[in-house]
């Protein structure tokens, strides 16, 4: 079995694949100052309260954006598992073309993506456009041909709203969840609304533009964690992949397992 995490600024995305079935899925905080114990004192626990043996993983690989998370976790997978982890960066063999400036400067997540978009969609001969909605928006565009071409980043839903309740006296923190309405009679619906509708302005036309170099027909792929928010509020997603990134991984370590 494979272990996979996948390592966010705001959350830990870790998953057990049994050959290509996902059997089970954890999400935690994002904790800089967590020790190699911390971390596998809580998946040991994660793992005793699911139908997955720990003994039984074989391999790891992690993806990481925030690297002072990576050396712990990589000497926790060698303490608890015995194992090794692979660890996807500079070097490891992906299937697609980075054009890219620089490609070292693409984030671990943004090529993890673009691998699971390519072996799940290029037959359909279109250019691939993929959202990450997390603590940044990402907004990547994909050729079929597995040319990674590059894209936007723009800040999330979360530390927008965040910055909004630091940088204004009188506005509260607030749940983002769909208001009823867009014109809203109190502060935190119009907040609501703000946040929710905006960000789909901010996706639909990143998305237009995106199109229109791309040549004017795209397959929009969504994930993360505001996807599902996102998509019902839009018609300009086609498919939502709420795990696109723990399968990226797996087919990652498949082409580097040798």
């Amino acid at each position: 079995m494979l272990l996979v995490i996948d390592v966010g600024n705001t959350n830990v995305v870790a998953g057990v694949f049994d050959d290509k079935e996902l059997k089970v899925h954890w999400r935690f905080s994002t904790d800089r100052s967590k020790t190699a114990d911390e971390f596998g004192i809580m998946l040991r626990s994660m793992f005793e309260y699911s139908d997955v043996e720990m003994t039984k993983i074989d391999s790891i690989i992690i993806s990481s954006v925030v690297p002072p998370v990576l050396i712990p976790l990589c000497h926790m997978c060698e303490r608890y598992f015995g194992i090794k982890p692979l660890v996807v960066g500079p070097g490891i063999k992906n299937g697609i073309f980075i054009r890219y400036d620089n490609p070292k400067e693409v984030g671990a997540d943004r090529i993890v993506n673009a691998v699971a978009a390519f072996q799940k969609y290029s037959h359909l001969g279109k250019p691939m456009i993929i959202l990450d909605f997390g603590t940044a928006n990402t907004y990547c565009a994909l050729l079929p041909t597995g040319e990674y071409l590059g894209g936007a980043i723009a800040p999330g839903i979360g530390i927008s709203m965040d910055a909004l309740f630091q940088r204004a006296a009188k506005l509260p923190r607030i749940e983002l969840v769909k208001p009823k309405t867009v014109i809203c009679r109190n502060t935190v619906s119009s907040m609501q609304a703000g946040a929710i509708y905006g960000f789909v302005g901010q996706m639909e036309g990143i998305v237009k533009h995106m199109k229109k170099e791309l040549g004017g027909e795209a397959f929009v792929i969504a994930t993360g964690g505001f996807a599902n928010t996102m998509a019902a509020e839009s018609d300009c997603i086609d498919v939502v992949e709420p795990f696109l990134t723990l399968d990226g991984l797996r087919i990652l370590h498949e082409k580097n397992a040798k």
